[in-house]
């Protein structure tokens, strides 16, 4: 009796984890099989190549100097020279500027010619002699105590008062051109040749300016006319 429950007890212990272990193989593992079935596809299965962003292109960056007859240099290159970039923080007061820069360059050119000549040739007359003013550069002081030089500034403020100043407020409002006094008799008829003769203006306006200065800078220095050296 004592045998027959032996059996019977480890007959059912056995069944039991037959049963638990096929179940476990239909529902929780698969057969090896499959998985190399499924590892196989994984593999073969050409990945998605990453879609990229649009990318937009940057538009490109507008310079006030752009268009501007003179942004050129000596030899015709592109030459925007603007290192405290006035021209991009003051807009508005950029057809000004320009007045100025042809202003003070027609200016400086005159006064080139001016000093280099006086060493020469003077005008008649005693008080402009080469006695009274033996050196050019000392003819403004000179003539301020003794010639007609408060005359001067008197003709030419009143033209500033009669013309600059119309002229330079119709420069602001667009109704005209910087420097632009209406004395083209002789210039070119095409717009290519015009701009070519505007920029050359510009470029020895500029030049002048910087001679100017170095002409009354040696002219004291060395106490000499030209050409402006030390003995």
């Amino acid at each position: 009796m004592k045998t027959a429950a032996i059996l019977a007890l480890i007959a059912g212990t056995a069944s039991a984890f037959t049963s638990s272990n096929f179940k476990s193989s239909r529902t929780g593992i698969k057969p090896a099989k499959a998985v190399e079935e499924a590892v196989e596809t994984a593999v073969e299965a050409p990945a998605e190549a990453p879609v990229a962003a649009p990318v937009e292109a940057e538009a490109p960056k507008v310079s006030v100097l752009d268009g501007m007859v003179g942004a050129v240099d000596l030899r015709g290159k592109e030459f925007k020279f603007d290192p405290l970039n006035l021209a991009t923080s003051y807009e508005p007061l950029v057809p000004w500027f320009r007045e100025a820069e042809l202003r003070h360059g027609r200016t400086a050119m005159v006064a080139v010619i001016g000093f280099i000549a006086t060493d020469f040739v003077r005008i008649p007359g005693e008080m402009y002699s080469f006695e009274a003013i033996p050196r050019t550069v000392d003819a403004h002081n000179i003539l301020v105590q003794e010639g007609p030089m408060v005359q001067l500034l008197l003709w030419i403020g009143l033209f500033d008062l009669i013309i600059t100043g119309p002229a330079c407020a119709a420069t602001m409002a667009g109704e005209r051109d910087a420097g632009d006094f209406g004395w083209t008799r002789w210039a070119p008829d095409d717009k290519e040749g015009f701009d070519a003769k505007r920029a050359s203006e510009l470029l020895n306006g500029r030049l002048a300016m910087m001679a100017v200065g170095g002409i009354a800078t040696q002219s004291v220095l060395t106490g000499n006319g030209f050409p402006y050296l030390f003995n």
